[in-house]
């Protein structure tokens, strides 16, 4: 009997840089903040000892993710300074940077375009109501805010992820709201890669007193979000947050494709370490799911990025043959 086709899951071999953890928000589930003022900022030697410490290992891609420094401090320049001084760092060492440091002006954006293959912001919610309940001192969590970025990223033509934040008050109706509005901006400017759909899950240092997300909702939840999604659109869960080697399989089934960024730790969920890809194929493979390394943007962007980055981007497909992932018809 002919063994079944195998089937693909993707994932990003990454590593995180944390340019500050300090944010003038405060959201209630956050395991990640610092007060402001109460974070030393990383620097551009330590990053750089970090970085050739990770050469020759495999890792692709630079996650940069920050805490926000609010858009009217006066240390705004130099923080955004920052962060694009470590992507031009990461690309002239070999990596490929993304970016994810919260709302920034389409200025900001436009100069990130120089220096990222992709950028990425969370949606989390659009409801209005959350800014009563977990985001009621969090000020850049404002819906419109966050949307507009998207819609930017579109206009300057930047692959974008973006994703839900699932059990933070919000009904099934309002998932289902931020998924259509994610869908109608992708149907405009055909810029999104990914959508995560990020279960919460209680960690150490949140003040947001609440359960889990049930991960055995996730299948009927992610099929729906197949249904509202673009196809070409994929979607994303995180393997630290659906632990149980069953649902995680039922994750995929229901429609799921991506792993998202895999490294020593989950900045975000601090307290629940990342699997090891030895550990995935062992989930995987008996189930018929072949995992494959990708980069953190999708061949059918390429056409998006400046020339050197399309060098960058051309050499490490060769490397780890993420070429075969499939082209959308419309690109």
């Amino acid at each position: 009997m002919a063994s079944p086709v195998s089937r693909t899951v993707t994932y990003s071999p990454a590593y995180t840089l944390v340019p500050t953890y300090e944010c003038f928000n405060r959201c209630a589930y956050c395991n990640f903040r610092f007060d402001p003022g109460k974070s030393p900022w990383l620097t551009l030697p330590d990053a750089e000892i970090l970085l050739k410490s990770l050469q020759d290992k495999g890792i692709c891609e630079i996650l940069i993710l920050s805490g926000e420094v609010h858009p009217r401090s006066s240390r705004r320049q130099a923080w955004f300074q920052l962060i694009y001084d470590l992507c031009q760092l990461a690309l002239s060492m070999g990596f490929l940077p993304h970016t994810n440091v919260g709302p920034l002006s389409c200025e900001e954006m436009a100069k990130l375009k120089n220096v990222n293959v992709s950028m990425g912001l969370m949606l989390e919610q659009l409801t209005p109501k959350l800014l009563n309940t977990v985001h009621k001192h969090a000020p850049s969590k404002i819906p419109e805010y966050r949307l507009q970025q998207l819609e930017w990223a579109g206009e300057l033509a930047i692959p974008f992820t973006t994703g839900l934040l699932l059990g933070i008050g919000e009904s099934s109706g309002d998932r289902w709201e931020t998924l259509e509005a994610i869908s109608h901006i992708h149907q405009r400017y055909h810029n999104i890669q990914e959508v995560i759909l990020q279960p919460h899950s209680p960690g150490s240092q949140q003040t947001f007193d609440a359960p889990p997300f049930d991960p055995h909702q996730l299948p009927e939840l992610i099929a729906k979000a197949r249904q509202i999604l673009p196809s070409d659109i994929t979607i994303q869960i995180p393997p630290n947050l659906v632990k149980e080697p069953s649902w995680l399989l039922a994750c995929l089934d229901a429609g799921a494709r991506d792993l998202g960024g895999i490294g020593p730790i989950d900045e975000v969920n601090p307290d629940y370490p990342h699997p090891e890809y030895q550990k995935l194929q062992q989930i995987l493979s008996p189930a018929g799911w072949e995992l494959v390394a990708r980069l953190p943007v999708y061949p059918y962007f390429d056409g998006w990025l400046s020339k050197e980055l399309q060098r960058n981007v051309k050499e490490w497909r060769s490397a780890i043959g993420a070429s075969s992932l499939s082209v959308p018809n419309h690109l």
